[in-house]
């Protein structure tokens, strides 16, 4: 039978239904053809605004086809009221003028896009906190507040306050009239947290737990070649060479190619993938051959830890430092790990040092010692010959 799961979606600034199933033409065309149904390339899955009428009257379309309906993630929902909505900004004319002329000047230092987006998002907000108060009056003191307020505030991470501060920077670089040196703000020091990592038997459980024959090639893939999720999704067909066992990753962080190693075992996994849903350009794809999403990604994934009976807090990025940890147990010296991996500095590759088992694991607590000991010594008394008086 069938599957569709109907589920809250937040999406244009409303609350919205989100309709997920399996890939299948006829599914898709059915929901296509409910009223005022849309589709979110963001999110990869068609929607419709919700309403009490809607969801009856959805459940009720769906329901012709006498396919099963999960609607058990939109028990309890409620309509939000006006006053939780948050508002996006509306900025003047100048505002919009300064986020232009940001963007342009990101774009200008060839960052990537994904920075762009990322800085663009932390200075919408800052426009947004010094409203239309004149560039040469702003004092380093509105710059702390605005961090104090938005970012220390909402308890963000780390990592994301440093991005935030670089933002300011570089908006501070483009406007020199404004009174602040960027080298007086200063960042958080940088978290040095370890990463999670799977076990080898963990890895193959996981593997052996996704059913998708497309989610189990995406999964063996992101380890075997210790490929991000971004390298991954941006992954053409022409850039996996089968014959010298070679994946060519292009324009990758950094604005850096590199050649990754394509795992012989997993060879017949990829064909049997690439024959039964013949994806046209990139290696994988979604609906209608749009670029596949992060976000099902990490929903598949999830779904996978559960079926594998795997506890720790995975992430498709857990599976790059489970393969670069791994090789470091199986002896591969760490400058070949860091070129596999196109980090720029050792420094960041050493983290995998800190969590491989290979030595470290052979170090005995000193409880373990002491207890052995004493068995020992038990049974060296026991195993005494009796004294002849």
């Amino acid at each position: 039978m069938k599957k569709v799961i109907l589920r809250p979606l937040f999406h244009r600034h409303q609350l919205q239904i989100a309709i997920d199933f399996r890939f299948d033409e006829e599914v898709k065309a059915h929901v296509k053809n409910f009223p005022k149904m849309q589709y979110s390339k963001t999110h990869s899955c068609f929607y419709i605004n919700f309403s009490l009428e809607n969801k009856g009257q959805l459940y009720q379309h769906l329901q012709q086809k006498q396919w099963f309906v999960d609607y058990s993630a939109l028990q309890g929902v409620t309509v939000p009221k006006a006053a939780e909505i948050v508002k996006p900004p509306v900025f003047s004319r100048a505002q919009k003028k300064l986020l232009h002329e940001y963007v342009s000047y990101l774009r200008g230092q060839r960052l990537s896009e994904s920075s762009v987006r990322t800085y663009y998002s932390f200075v919408l907000k800052l426009v947004d906190h010094l409203s239309d108060k004149p560039l040469d009056t702003i004092v380093q003191r509105d710059l702390e507040l605005f961090v104090e307020k938005k970012i220390a505030a909402k308890a963000y991470a780390i990592s994301t306050h440093r991005q935030c501060m670089s933002a300011i920077k570089h908006f501070l670089d483009l406007h020199p009239e404004i009174p602040v040196a960027s080298l007086d703000l200063k960042r958080p020091p940088k978290s040095r947290y370890l990463p999670t990592v799977l076990s080898k038997e963990e890895v193959i459980r996981l593997l052996t737990a996704t059913r998708n024959l497309k989610h189990r090639a995406i999964l063996a893939l992101i380890y075997s070649s210790g490929l991000r999720i971004g390298e991954l999704l941006n992954l053409h067909l022409r850039d996996l060479d089968v014959e010298r066992r070679q994946v060519f990753i292009r324009n990758s962080k950094g604005r850096k190619d590199r050649v990754v190693v394509l795992a012989e075992s997993i060879l017949p996994l990829l064909h049997n993938y690439i024959t039964t849903y013949t994806p046209k350009d990139y290696f994988t794809e979604g609906r209608e051959g749009v670029k596949y999403h992060a976000e099902s990604v990490r929903a598949f994934l999830k779904e996978s830890c559960k079926r594998a009976r795997i506890t720790k807090k995975v992430t498709p990025h857990c599976l790059r430092h489970s393969y670069a940890t791994h090789m470091l147990e199986n002896g591969i010296d760490i400058r070949y790990i860091q070129e596999l991996l196109g980090h720029s500095k050792p420094e960041t590759t050493m983290i995998y040092t800190h969590v491989s088992r290979k030595d470290i694991m052979k170090i005995s607590s000193p409880l373990d010692v002491t207890v052995r000991e004493l068995k020992k010594a038990a049974q060296d008394q026991q195993e005494r010959p009796p004294q002849l008086e």
